[in-house]
């Protein structure tokens, strides 16, 4: 039976083109202008650039900003303009480089890039004024792809740098004094420089799934100890001893290391040396590692 077109009741249809990406985010912008609410939630919206979101970086008292599980390829210099933004959650998109300028905001405290496409950070990015939580987690950044300055966030009380690409982490970790929680897992680390047990307030430890022979003794320097403590160390290629302490539990590895035949052992086995152990972690499959070329 052939139905006839419904009547339109709401007068004429508009011609106006609809954009239903452009929509959804704007009218999550819009009504923040109108309410002047300072938090946007922009999570899961189909954004793929900035431009489809006008009039965000006019916002100017806007504080926090969550744009994760996007595509965004592309952060524009002009998200410096949000002098008053605490927290940026870009977590989940494609974005491939950040702009110099986002080291110059005053107020960010948070900011969350992990699960990007990331093999670089631009210059001059430990300028960050009271940067506390830095999250680069599931990128492609190794030692090199960090700047000069990158240890100069003294501010920083977390940075997790997890299922990255680093064999090495640099001595001037040792700078970020106010540090407690430090996430190096699985990488491609083969030590851990000692400057890391001369951060006095570290309470958690993150160095699963690395090829990590042997611990240097001023690790035993740190109170990983305590009920709000946390020490991850399983798979990785540890000496027997190490391996054999594990196997008891994490507080006699610490007690362990502390030992002066622990010291003994780690010197001889600097000494003696060969070359890395393998890498474990085949990562050319890492969806970070698709690159966009449009």
């Amino acid at each position: 039976m052939h139905h006839s077109p419904p009547i339109m009741e709401n007068g004429p249809v508009s011609c106006l083109p609809t954009t239903p990406k452009m929509s959804k985010a704007k009218k999550v912008i819009d009504e923040a202008q109108e309410n002047q609410n300072p938090e946007l939630d922009l999570a899961d919206k189909g954004v793929v650039s900035f431009e489809e979101m006008p009039g965000l970086i006019d916002m100017h008292n806007i504080t926090r900003i969550t744009l994760s599980h996007n595509k965004i390829q592309k952060v524009p210099p002009g998200i410096a303009n949000l002098t008053q933004l605490e927290m940026l959650n870009l977590f989940n998109n494609h974005i491939e480089e950040l702009p110099v300028s986002l080291s110059s905001m005053p107020k960010l405290r948070i900011l969350n890039v992990g699960m990007n496409r990331l093999d670089s950070l631009p210059r001059g990015f430990g300028a960050f004024a009271v940067l506390e939580v830095l999250d680069l987690t599931y990128n492609n950044l190794n030692e090199s792809s960090l700047p000069g300055n990158f240890f100069m966030l003294e501010t920083l009380r977390a940075l997790y740098l997890g299922d990255n690409d680093f064999e090495t982490i640099p001595p001037e970790i040792g700078n970020l004094k106010n540090l407690q929680i430090l996430v190096l897992r699985e990488n491609d680390l083969i030590d851990i420089p000692k400057e890391i047990g001369y951060l006095p307030r570290l309470r958690e430890l993150h160095i699963q799934a690395n090829r990590l022979t042997v611990l240097p003794p001023e690790l035993g320097n740190l109170d990983l100890f305590g009920n709000k403590s946390v020490l991850r160390m399983d798979f990785n290629p540890w000496v027997a001893p190490i391996a054999d302490q594990l196997q008891v539990g994490v507080s006699h590895v610490i007690d362990y290391i502390r030992s002066e035949t622990y010291r003994y052992l780690y010197n001889r086995h600097i000494a003696a040396r060969g070359p890395p152990p393998p890498k474990l972690n085949d990562k050319t499959r890492k969806i970070s590692r698709n690159r966009q070329y449009s």
